[in-house]
């Protein structure tokens, strides 16, 4: 049978597999900490899906949002940065009426701003990711163990207050220092996997072996 340690954090399935406990509640979530979360990501598409799905998670579960991603894929044209800022008032209209999304006016509102913003992100830097890996924490930084009790103090970091000030400053939205270290933990920036847990040496390893955007 599955058990868990509040103490360090994990929780072990019936093949001995230890992962950060906050996973636990379905299969689904358990394939997006093994293969997703603290894994770095350069591609610009996926990039942008983050930033708009965690301005979504604002104020919900992680959870909630990822039951919903293939809704969100389908209803935001894929995350494409210049499909989304084409969209007009019958696109919102069309987005509060899908019951398969957040239907939150605010939040798409917000998702269709980006979009405009990411591409002139990109006009400037090249690429999102290679705007975002200039924030990536020197490890001198970092906690020297990723433990849960680390972990669950952490809520923004100085980098994350960063991005979200640049952001803001370039007419950004939903795009605060908690919602920012989230996108950081979600896109490999930092890897906030509990020392113990088995996806945290595959998220080291394919950070090592990353070529950072420039």
């Amino acid at each position: 049978m599955p058990f868990d340690s509040p103490a360090t954090g994990l929780f072990s399935d019936d093949a001995n597999t230890q992962r950060c406990i906050w996973c636990q509640a379905t299969p689904a979530y358990q394939h997006y900490h093994d293969h997703e979360w603290g894994f770095p990501v350069v591609d610009d598409r996926r990039l942008f899906e983050k930033i708009c799905l965690e301005g979504f998670q604002a104020g919900l579960s992680w959870l909630t949002i990822l039951n919903k991603r293939e809704a969100f894929r389908l209803a935001f044209a894929n995350f494409d940065m210049a499909k989304m800022a084409r969209f007009t008032e019958s696109d919102v209209a069309r987005l509060l009426n899908d019951a398969g999304i957040v239907r939150h006016r605010g939040k798409i509102a917000s998702a269709i701003n980006n979009a405009k913003r990411a591409l002139e992100l990109r006009d400037e830097f090249g690429s999102l990711a290679a705007f975002l890996w200039r924030y990536e924490p020197s490890p001198d930084t970092r906690p020297k163990r990723i433990t849960h009790e680390v972990v669950m103090a952490m809520a923004t970091s100085a980098e994350s207050t960063a991005i979200s000030k640049d952001l803001k400053k370039r007419g950004w939205t939903f795009v605060g220092p908690t919602t920012m270290y989230a996108l950081m933990q979600a896109m490999g920036l930092v890897n906030d996997h509990f020392e113990g847990c088995s996806a945290r040496g595959a998220a080291l390893a394919a950070r090592k072996n990353l070529q950072v955007p420039q």
